[in-house]
This record gives C-alpha cells, structure tokens and sequence, in this order.
C-alpha cells in the first residue's frame, strides 16, 4: 500500500490555472462606490502585473523559470499523503489523503504567491512592499519572499493575533520583515479606529487598509495581499495541479474535497482545478468549504458588493460578506477571521458547486 505521493522537481508545475476561463457565467465585476474612483487608484496600490493576471481571461499562466525554480528550492512539490491512522480511527472504508503543504519552509501554503507577487514587485522596480496578515502565516512568507528578492516588507498583523502569537512576529523580524500590531498608529486608519476603541482586537479588514494607506504614501511602494483576489488563488493553484498528478498516478478520483476557507486562497488553489471538471461535466466530486462558526461567511453572510477593508480603500467586490465593519471573536485561527470571500468561490457557492460547512 502506497502511504505516500511524491512528485519530481520537474514534475512542479509550470503554469497556474485560471478559472476565469472556465465559469459558467461571467464573473461580476467591480465597482467604484458613489463619488470615488477607487478602481481608478489600483495601479497606485498594486503591482501592475498582478493587476493585470487579476482580471486575465487565459485559462493557463505561464509560471515564470524564476518563480518556478523558487518553488522547487523552497520545497515544491509537496508530498500527498494516505491518512490511514485516521481512517482506521473513523473505521471507515474511505481512502483519505491529505495535502501536506506545512511541509514549506515557512509552514504554510502562503509561499506560492509570495514568491510571485514579491518577484513581480522586484521586477517592477518596488522598493518596498506592505500587507496585512492574521494568524502571521501569510505575512512570514512575504517576510521571507521579499528578503530573498532584496526589497523590504512591511506587515500589518492582526492585534489578537500579534498578542496570541508573539513567536509569528520573531519569525518575520528574522525574515526582515517590519511588523506592527493592528490597528496602529503608524497609519490614520489604525489611529482613527484606536481613538474610537483602544481596546479592539483588530480585524483583517482594518489591517487591509493600513497597509493599503502605507502603500499609497510612496510610488516606489506596493501593496501585496495572501487572499481573497483572483490573482492570489491563481499562484495556490500550484496545489491543486500536483494534487491532480499525484491522484492519477495511483488512480483514483476523489468523491469528496474538504479545504478550510478564510478568504479562498487556499480553497480554492486546492480545488479550482477539480472544480474545472465539474463545470464542464466531466466529474462528481463534492467540495466542501469548511469556515469557522465565528465568522461564518458562506454560511450566514450575504451575496452582494462590499468592500474588501474596513474603510473602503477597495472598489466594491460582489461576494458573500459579513460586511466590511465586522468583527470576529478572537479565535485562535486568524487567518480566517475575514468578512468576505473571494470573488471566484462566492461565485461558484451561489451556482451550488461549493457546499460551505460551519464549525
């Protein structure tokens, strides 16, 4: 019996998959709120490139040699692995793999696209890049993604998380990166929200828009994000290829996926090349999107435009949304106590292809 699933270096992937191709409506676009232009300001918070894979129509991305030989130096491919302790615990006759992306050097999935947003940024002449993160998975990969590309990183952490995990901060500030509990005074944003509730525990939304403010207040300054846009789950999409190759070479097809969602990255990088199946027909397979009871987005949220930060800094995204002031309890996974959803998985939720599980 084969426990585990390996691939070759060469057998990395070399180009991401782009959904956009393959919806079975067009996706709603985004929009300016009344008397702003905020879609006209995103060339001035983002990288152009990432811009414009944001918004790309191709079904297939070609991964640069760069970024693909990162991939491969940092751990990629990643192994899939038979849980069979678990079965045997369950009692159950289902073959259950797993996907073992902790396996990267920095403990998650997030490396994916931090490696190609901090590339593109290096090559865009960027100086610095600024994000939010929660639990500090997302802003450990940048922190270490901007370092090898020689450029500096500035991370907004969540203030639960910051104080849950002060080792998340160390391990940033070893990577380089300049971390500040959110909200902060470093930006109006934070100190606005600080004047009106010095005691809050933050949010991804307010960590959104003071990165974003950082971002605005230099032209040699991006900003770079581990979730919710197109582009992000693009690069995730490194994972569900390889899951797909690995499946094929002990032949089976899944019955079942189960991914955890927060803002869809890893959700959807898992699944969206699985979900391509379905949409054209050609698959069975049930996919489960599993969020927490304390923000329970899919579940209980609304399909409708919201903004992505809690100030509106964002143009108005069509998604499920809790709305842009919520505030999650402090729970121990940070990372997934976000309003909204990527635009991509709120899509396919409201056409019934993703069925969500609160817990």
């Amino acid at each position: 019996m084969q426990y585990r699933i390996d691939l070759t270096n060469d057998e990395v992937p070399d180009k991401w998959y782009n959904i956009n191709a393959d919806l079975p409506v067009e996706l709603p676009a985004p929009k300016n709120s009344e008397g702003k232009d905020q879609i006209g300001t995103l060339p001035q918070i983002f990288v152009n490139e990432c811009l414009n894979q944001e918004f790309a129509t191709e079904r297939y991305i070609k991964i640069p040699s760069e970024v693909r030989e990162l991939y491969q130096r940092l751990g990629r491919p990643t192994p899939l692995v038979r849980a069979k302790g678990l079965e045997e615990k369950l009692n159950t006759p289902a073959k259950i793999y797993y996907k073992r992306e902790d396996t990267s050097p920095t403990g998650s999935h997030k490396l994916n696209s931090a490696i190609a947003q901090a590339y593109y940024a290096k090559k865009e002449g960027v100086e610095r890049i600024t994000t939010e993160t929660g639990a500090g998975q997302w802003g450990t990969a940048l922190s270490l993604a901007a370092s090898m590309m020689g450029i500096d990183c500035t991370v907004y952490m969540v203030r639960v998380s910051y104080d849950q995990k002060p080792f998340r901060k160390t391990i940033m500030e070893l990577y380089d990166g300049k971390v500040h509990a959110s909200p902060s005074e470093n930006t109006e944003v934070g100190r606005k929200v600080l004047a009106d509730n010095p005691d809050t525990p933050g949010s991804l939304g307010i960590a959104i828009s003071e990165a974003v403010e950082d971002a605005m207040s230099d032209d040699k300054v991006k900003y770079t994000l581990g979730s919710v846009l197109n582009h992000v789950i693009l690069h995730q999409t490194t994972i569900g290829q390889e899951i797909k190759l690995q499946l094929e070479k002990v032949e089976e097809e899944p019955d079942t996926m189960i991914a955890c969602v927060g803002g869809g990255s890893n959700f959807g990088g898992s699944l969206f090349p699985f979900i391509k199946d379905k949409i054209q027909g050609n698959s069975d397979t049930e996919f489960i999107a599993v969020e927490p009871s304390a923000c329970p987005t899919l579940t209980q949220g609304e399909y409708r435009y919201d903004f992505g930060d809690e100030v509106g800094f964002t143009p108005l995204l069509k998604m499920f949304t809790l709305g842009h002031n919520f505030i999650a309890p402090s729970v121990h996974a940070g990372g997934l106590r976000y309003h909204g959803m990527n635009t991509q998985v709120s899509l396919l939720r409201d056409l019934g292809y993703i069925n969500p599980v609160a817990v």
